[in-house]
């Protein structure tokens, strides 16, 4: 899902830059990331076995990401409430896809320097939840995000806040 306004040309030219190769612009000219390949399972096969689902995300201000979660019988105890660990995993895949979305060119995350977890509700296999990843602030190394899971009744069930290092791309 490219920003309505920037069209993909090609593999490497937007309608913002028409006569322009993305890599021959600076960095924080150019157009947001098309993401959509990495729509579903954010490209992690766990969050899908989890029963997790990236549906949208934008690069507007520093990146976010929205999906959807119920959890499956993986992401359960045998009492089918979901392990706080689960939680944890879906959080990191929100926030780095969120920081992911809102990088320019082949600027990209590279690990999970620290990651902070909070449950304040149980879940269990039959919810269906709502999940948001979004970016707090980007600095030239590292970025830090958020991520909120919500239950149908709009309740928190969980969040967390994450820092990432990132790799700046400076061809």
């Amino acid at each position: 899902m490219c920003n309505p306004r920037c069209q993909p040309l090609g593999r490497r030219r937007h309608a913002h830059y028409p006569a322009t190769l993305v890599s021959d612009t600076p960095a924080d000219e150019r157009p947001p990331k098309d993401m959509d390949r990495w729509l579903g399972d954010g490209g992690m096969a766990i969050i899908g076995a989890l029963g997790g689902v990236f549906e949208a995300y934008g690069g507007e201000g520093d990146g976010w990401v929205r999906g959807t979660w119920a959890p499956t019988a993986l992401a359960c105890n045998p009492h089918g409430i979901v392990q706080a660990g689960v939680h944890s995993v879906v959080h990191d895949a929100a926030m780095n896809f969120a920081i992911n979305a809102g990088l320019r060119g082949r600027d990209r995350t590279r690990a999970t320097l620290e990651l902070k977890s909070e449950l304040l509700r149980v879940a269990r296999s039959e919810d269906r939840l709502t999940v948001r990843g979004e970016v707090v602030r980007q600095a030239k190394l590292v970025a830090y995000a958020e991520a909120r899971i919500i239950d149908d009744a709009g309740q928190l069930v969980s969040k967390a806040t994450a820092t990432f290092l990132l790799h700046r791309d400076e061809g």
